[in-house]
């Protein structure tokens, strides 16, 4: 059975059962990266793909969606990316709200590379990512890259194989970051959020999604002596004094640091400390609105497990409260909890920057200059976009599998075929006449069966012996009247030689 172990939810053994190795021969025809290294079929595999639900606290932890409900918002989500800078510039607010709501699983993918503007960055630099992927790499980051590779979500069925497609990609990524900025390198906070953004879309879209959370989310977060994780740590403290003024003093009282809790939760945007659940929306608010989301998620935490005087009494020391942060209880996690609390918190991006400003006079009066100056921070999706205005074509969305279509050629063959017809038409002959097979009811004869000429009368002047007509007379021979006979009337039979379809005929026959 799984047991709760400092939030975490271990799998029992007999779900998850690994073998050597050297067992498996490569050329293995097993599918999946899971069953190359070891896990066998029998094992459970959440809804995000993670085994034994190692990023699940609880079965509560995730919100379900009803079908009905999930399948409106994909299509309000697909009217939004189709007029992507209409809804931006005009109506960003109901943008905010559905993204508040959740961005449906099928479209994230789609929808973030979008909100980070890196569809844009990609379209305006076309063959960039094949560059980069083409070239060898400095072999010190990559040494570094790929000791790390199998430390990024180990229990995801994506990057559980190494040297799977997962790891793969990550490896790829992670490379051309650092030939696409060699100043700043590889951190390996970056890690884990290019595992998150190859989870959802292929690597070039990862790899853009990648710089532009590197650049305007979170810019100086990776780069040398990590600076501006330390500068926004102070700004969270700052904050903490007006949201939970109770927590702030007990980490003041106790000289906590903020550099010693907040660095993972800020450099890896809480991917590696919440139930995917709630990673998922905290991500769909954070490519949105920007960092002040990070913000609000930290101080829901800290309110959360340090807002209460029953808290405080658990944790007297600066050990204890460490102990208390690292193993946050997971009904603040929750996903319809943790959202709720986000948005009540009254932090904005203005007072962020105001904050900023006053720590950064701070940091130069106690510090000097900052060693790595990181270009100014957005926030979020809207500022992104009217920062660097995207062209028409650069938010079309471009089809990944192309198929020949042969239309235009069925549409000329069905002409030609129409022209041949109307031509074969025209050079046909006149329907001629034929003679009505039926005889008047003034002649003597009976009427002869349909499929034979009728005989002809007799006529005075022939001798008995004369052999009648054939079919090869002319109507005129056939339709001879004796000459002793008055001539009859013209009936309304006679007036039709040509179709039997009438009503006078139908009557008669």
């Amino acid at each position: 059975m799984a047991k709760i172990e400092n939030g975490r939810q271990s799998v029992d053994t007999r779900s998850i059962r690994t073998i050597n190795s050297s067992h498996i021969d490569d050329e293995s025809s097993l599918g999946s990266d899971s069953e190359i290294n070891g896990f066998t079929s029998d094992r459970q595999t959440d809804k995000y793909g993670f085994i034994g639900g190692a990023q699940q606290y609880t079965e509560e932890s995730a919100k379900d969606v009803p079908p009905q409900v999930l399948r409106q918002r994909e299509v309000k989500w697909l009217d939004m990316l189709s007029h992507w800078d209409k809804w931006m510039i005009k109506r960003f607010n109901k943008v905010r709200l559905r993204c508040q709501k959740g961005i449906p699983p099928a479209l994230r993918g789609r929808a973030w590379l979008y909100l980070s503007g890196g569809k844009m960055k990609k379209e305006q630099n076309q063959g960039k990512f094949q560059e980069l992927d083409s070239q060898p790499g400095d072999p010190k980051w990559l040494d570094v890259i790929e000791k790390d590779l199998h430390r990024q979500f180990p229990f995801h069925e994506m990057f559980v194989s190494r040297g799977g497609h997962g790891q793969q990609d990550l490896l790829r990524v992670l490379k051309a970051y650092t030939l696409y900025r060699p100043e700043e390198g590889y951190c390996q906070a970056q890690a884990p959020i290019a595992a998150v953004l190859l989870m959802h879309m292929p690597a070039e879209d990862a790899f853009w999604g990648l710089v532009q959370i590197c650049e305007k989310y979170l810019p100086g977060y990776y780069s040398p002596g990590l600076e501006a994780i330390q500068l926004d740590g102070e700004i969270l403290f700052a904050l903490l004094r007006r949201v939970s003024p109770l927590a702030f003093r007990h980490l003041e009282k106790h000289k906590i640091d903020p550099i010693l809790y907040m660095t993972e939760w800020f450099m890896c945007a809480f991917s590696r400390t919440l139930p995917w659940a709630s990673v998922l929306r905290v991500w769909d608010m954070f490519l949105c609105d920007g960092v002040k989301i990070i913000f609000r998620v930290g101080l829901v935490l800290l309110k959360c497990m340090l807002g209460t005087r029953e808290k405080l009494k658990a944790c007297q020391g600066q050990y204890e409260t460490m102990e208390l942060l690292r193993a946050i209880e997971p009904r603040y996690m929750q996903e319809g909890f943790l959202v709720r609390e986000i948005l009540e918190v009254p932090v904005t991006a203005r007072e962020v920057e105001r904050e900023h400003h006053t720590q950064l006079k701070r940091w130069r009066k106690n510090r000097g200059e900052l060693n790595f100056k990181s270009p100014p921070r957005m926030h979020g999706a809207r500022v992104i976009m009217l920062a660097e205005p995207p062209r028409r074509q650069d938010l079309q969305q471009n089809p990944t599998i192309l198929l020949e279509t042969a239309t235009p050629q069925l549409k000329k063959g069905k002409e030609e075929k129409k022209s041949r017809m109307k031509r074969s038409m025209k050079k046909s002959k006149p329907i001629e006449e034929i003679p009505n097979p039926y005889s008047l009811p003034s002649d003597p004869p009976p009427p002869p069966p349909p499929s034979e000429p009728p005989a002809p009368p007799p006529v005075s002047s022939e001798s008995p012996g004369t052999v009648p007509q054939t079919e090869t007379d002319s109507p005129h021979q056939q339709r001879a009247l004796p000459p002793d006979l008055p001539p009859a009337k013209e009936s309304p039979l006679q007036r039709s030689t040509q179709s039997l379809s009438s009503t006078d005929q139908d009557t008669y026959l």
